[in-house]
């Protein structure tokens, strides 16, 4: 558990507080980078802090944008996604470094002029809007229907697995929702990805895995699916599965996969190779950037379990 602040310092136990207040309250910087550095402090919004030992919820993530939002801007994309609970619609990395808040506003000509924030102007009904904890924000159904169109394909599908995540709004009711975006830009991907959405992905680079093997024609994966052996005895949970071939693809990101976590994950795709499926590990590279390999490593592992039907042990394949 982390210990609480230094009590001799005038900084709020349990609120957020911007960096500019606690140096206007006396706080030295290099007080406040120290306490950063040590673990102490906690980022929860670019220029915004909290004691690292308050628990986070959505009341924590309203409180911190009341610092930065105006009464009459409403928080949009994926800042809208944090804030109703969806936390890994953020883009990959930002649990490192949160990116700035985007917020709009409903009247035309007026710009937040904040250097913590990214603001503009969105046509919203209001039927768009509600708030939490006096925040007001894009609902998840409108959040989902923006990203889907504004972010490129294999983080939008995230996005939109992410929000639906929420239980606030179901495939059918963004689909129906969608058609008011005719015209729109980039409304296209949006036709294409939000009747994909599938709220047991339980994170973006397995919803990008799956969008993948969408395009490219391959069979419709399974999220999250349970792996029982013959007997009946629960093995594990995998990311993606195509179970008539016996085929698990499996997304290992360095937050929850790290060194600590690897003779676990190595043990359990052991047993379930030896139950004979055929496990393909990836990793952030073979997923984004340049030089992504994850199709042809999925094609590959497809091929080799159509070659082998009736194998009896299976293997691990690593990218």
């Amino acid at each position: 558990m982390t210990p609480p602040l230094r009590h001799d310092l005038p900084l709020p136990a349990d609120l957020p507080f911007t960096y500019a207040a606690a140096v206007g309250a006396g706080v030295p910087r290099h007080v406040l980078g120290d306490l950063l550095l040590s673990g102490r402090l906690r980022r929860q919004l670019h220029g915004v802090y909290v004691d690292a030992s308050a628990p986070d919820s959505p009341l924590l993530r309203a409180q911190a944008l009341r610092l930065v939002v105006p009464e009459d801007y409403v928080v949009t994309d994926e800042t809208a996604g944090w804030l109703a609970g969806a936390a890994m619609v953020l883009r990959p990395g930002s649990h490192l470094a949160v990116p700035p808040v985007t917020v709009f506003s409903r009247r035309t000509g007026y710009r937040l002029r904040n250097q913590l924030a990214v603001s503009g102007e969105r046509r919203l009904l209001e039927r768009d809007v509600h708030e939490v904890h006096g925040v007001l924000a894009t609902t998840p159904l409108r959040t989902c229907l923006d990203l889907a169109r504004l972010r490129p394909a294999r983080l939008a599908i995230g996005a939109v697995d992410q929000l639906l995540r929420t239980r606030s709004f179901d495939v059918e009711e963004a689909c129906e929702e969608l058609g008011r975006f005719r015209g729109m830009r980039w409304v296209r991907q949006a036709r294409e990805l939000v009747p994909l959405g599938d709220a047991r992905a339980e994170s973006p680079p397995e919803s990008a895995l799956r969008l993948v093997m969408w395009r490219a024609g391959m069979p419709d994966p399974v999220p999250q699916l349970e792996v029982y052996d013959d007997e009946g005895r629960f093995l594990a949970r995998a990311d993606l599965a195509i179970p008539a071939l016996r085929v698990l693809v499996e997304y290992d990101g360095e937050e929850f996969h790290g060194a600590s976590q690897q003779p676990y994950d190595d043990a359990r795709r052991e047993t379930l190779a030896a139950e004979g499926w055929l496990v393909l590990v990836l990793r952030r590279h073979h997923v984004y950037g340049e030089r992504r390999s994850c199709e042809e490593l999925m094609w590959a592992v497809i091929a080799e379990a159509r070659r082998t039907p009736h194998r009896v042990v299976g293997r691990v394949v690593r990218g």
